[in-house]
């Protein structure tokens, strides 16, 4: 890595963990946001579909600003906006349809995992072990957070489909790392943006907008006792739990590495079981405190793993990664795609 600006692997890679935490907080944050006006008859798709659409048109002048995007990187912008945005949210509300919620989240939730599986065997470099350990240990205490063993039932099409958003979500991790590749890079403002776009436009097929109830946005949602502004809580998905958790997490994994800054990401689920806790007065149990507590440390485990200089020759037959501008490698060998 090229220290262009005075910023060391160091204080780069502690950025990009501080970006990680923001991001995991603004997306966990969502659930608190949402439950309100879906308990006030919106229908959950609807609400994904107005957060998506909300970050786009906010994003729209970055759009512009990079217009030449789509004809530079088309295939990167139609699979992130499909994966990264739409495709999470469908197979997750899918999911919930069939299976309880403990489930899907923690199925989910192993696109960590899936992340590691993915930089192991399709882009053929080595994992570190801290990084292995981490994700053991951020899943088991997701079990624990989302206390998996109430109401277990099996339904194939369910899990599938819970399994299919944590496909969606090693896709987040992963584009949001291939876009900063070679010298012809995607700007992450860039791709965050068309990528809103493209995710909007999926999910008007899935949502069908046009039966949307615009009444309940007009009125007040109850949020911790209190009658909250439905439009002030959908501004806080659009704006914080969707603009700001995009940006922050694309900018992490351009910092970290997609295997780490996906374990991180699995605090997602404990700052949202902890929002619940507060706001909403979903009190968490002791095996929840507990399992959050193991979240913590396998996510510090797997950040611990400091990044080492790639050899120089890369794998066969691919072409090296280039490091983006301040981007730092937790990989341990040649790094290529």
């Amino acid at each position: 890595m090229h220290d262009t600006q005075g910023q060391g692997p160091g204080r780069t890679r502690n950025a990009g963990l501080g970006l990680a935490l923001v991001s995991a907080c603004a997306f966990g944050g969502s659930g608190v946001a949402a439950k309100p006006l879906i308990e006030a008859g919106l229908e959950p798709l609807h609400v994904t579909w107005l957060r998506v659409a909300g970050a786009a048109l906010v994003m729209l002048p970055v759009a512009w600003r990079h217009r030449d995007l789509p004809a530079r990187r088309p295939a990167l912008l139609v699979g992130f906006g499909l994966l990264a945005v739409a495709g999470v949210q469908a197979c997750y509300f899918g999911a919930l349809s069939r299976i309880p919620v403990g489930v899907a989240l923690l199925v989910e939730y192993l696109a960590p995992a899936l992340v590691l599986g993915w930089v192991r065997f399709v882009q053929r470099r080595p994992v570190s072990g801290a990084a292995a350990v981490g994700v053991v240990l951020a899943v088991g205490g997701l079990a624990c957070v989302v206390e998996v063993w109430s109401g277990l039932r099996f339904d194939a099409v369910g899990l599938l489909l819970a399994l299919a958003a944590a496909c969606c979500q090693v896709g987040y991790f992963v584009l949001s790392d291939h876009g900063s590749d070679g010298e012809d890079a995607a700007d992450p403002l860039g791709v965050i943006a068309h990528g809103l776009l493209v995710g909007t436009v999926a999910l008007t097929v899935v949502a069908r907008p046009w039966d949307l109830d615009w009444s309940v946005l007009a009125g007040r949602a109850d949020l911790a006792g209190a009658r909250v502004p439905a439009v002030l809580l959908l501004g806080w998905i659009v704006l914080v739990a969707t603009v700001v958790a995009y940006l922050t997490g694309v900018l992490s994994v351009r910092r970290l590495s997609p295997q780490v800054a996906g374990v991180v990401a699995c605090l997602e689920a404990v700052v949202a079981t902890v929002l619940a806790w507060v706001l909403l007065g979903e009190h968490l149990s002791l095996p929840q405190v507990v399992g959050g507590a193991v979240v913590l440390a396998g996510a510090f485990i797997a950040q611990t793993s400091a990044p080492k200089a790639a050899v120089a020759e890369p794998v066969a037959g691919s072409a090296p990664l280039a490091a983006a501008e301040g981007t730092d490698r937790s990989a341990d060998a040649p790094t290529g795609r």
